[in-house]
């Protein structure tokens, strides 16, 4: 073969159209998996490489995700919570498999953020990790789908809501860690996060702690909530303090993230209270540090890989114009010593 090999070529080696192998060497679904195994096997053969550029200007695509973080208050200066750095390395590989670049930024969430990103072709589509209260967020959300914005958020779905999400089953997460908690023989429990509209993960984890003391046929206590202006060990640890000046009895702590649990873990200990034996601990997220705590905390996992792929592909099925639905994905609890079991 003379001069540089072309996608005319790989059309012309495997009798299809130019067209079919440049969805192909895209990854589209639109091509079958055999023809497209096929075309990347010739590609390979003959040494051709796809010229994003002249790719890109075609199709005013950039083959480029944004990922966008929301800043969240943390101890360092990172203001990124730790349980969105697990899921930043599989939307990574999973941007990597489909031939996408991703591009990792914070939230502006300016009347014309949009335009930095999709409009300026900067980035195809948009995956937001975080976006503080909900009830703030929504109309700037609720903007962007009236705008074509491809975006996809990572989150509880919420009734009504007009933007894609994939989330966590945060119900069946909190409703299982607390029928464990139950088996234990702890009754009355500690709720400690908001449960109000502007959080609905931490209101659908408390919603499945009210069905699973429903169903043991125990009341749920309102007094044994305590809201958390933010998901921190500093905030985690004054609720927890909140909690114990109240004069409210219990036995158990709820804590609706980990980070929230390891701030309570503290509290409990400075009150001379020993975690499992007088209070069991649970927490939300498993974020690495909770097998480290002490003790190691018991909470419910949500499997950040499978999130990083779904989310991935959910923003491409929106920038390719084909069928997307709402996401919710299991939680699954995770034993380990502060809870006594």
């Amino acid at each position: 073969m003379k001069g540089k090999p072309t996608s005319f070529d790989i059309a012309y080696r495997a009798g299809v159209s130019q067209s079919t192998v440049s969805r192909a060497l895209r990854g589209s679904p639109l091509v079958s998996p055999e023809t497209r195994k096929r075309i990347q096997e010739i590609a390979k053969e003959i040494n051709y490489k796809v010229d994003k550029n002249a790719s890109n200007l075609r199709r005013q695509h950039s083959v480029t995700l944004a990922l966008l973080l929301f800043e969240d208050p943390t101890t360092d200066d990172s203001l990124i919570n730790p349980f969105f750095l697990s899921m930043l390395g599989s939307i990574t590989r999973a941007c990597a498999r489909h031939g996408y670049d991703l591009l990792v930024s914070f939230q502006q969430l300016s009347d014309d953020w949009h335009a930095d990103y999709q409009d300026s072709h900067k980035a195809d589509g948009l995956i937001l990790l975080g976006y503080g209260d909900y009830v703030k967020a929504k109309p700037k959300l609720q903007k962007l789908v009236e705008q074509g914005t491809k975006f996809v958020r990572w989150g509880s779905l919420v009734p009504g809501q007009s933007e894609l999400s994939v989330g966590c089953d945060n119900v069946q997460g909190g409703r299982s860690i607390t029928e464990h908690l139950l088996s234990l023989g702890r009754r009355r429990i500690g709720f400690i996060g908001n449960v109000s509209e502007g959080s609905p993960e931490f209101a659908d984890r408390y919603r499945g702690h009210a069905e699973a003391l429903k169903r043991a046929k125990i009341k749920l206590d309102p007094m044994l909530q305590i809201d958390a202006v933010d998901s921190t060990e500093q905030v985690g640890y004054q609720a927890a303090q909140t909690l114990l000046a109240s004069g409210q009895r219990f036995d158990a702590i709820f804590a609706a993230s980990d980070l929230l649990a390891i701030g309570a873990l503290r509290a409990l200990a400075e009150a001379g209270l020993a975690v499992p034996q007088q209070v069991s601990v649970v927490g939300f997220d498993n974020i690495p540090i909770s097998n480290y705590s002490i003790p190691p905390l018991t909470t419910v996992s949500q499997d950040t890989t499978r999130a990083g792929e779904v989310l991935v592909e959910s923003v491409l099925n929106l920038i390719r114009e084909e069928a997307a639905e709402n996401k919710v994905l299991p939680a699954q609890v995770v034993v380990r010593k502060s809870c006594g079991a």
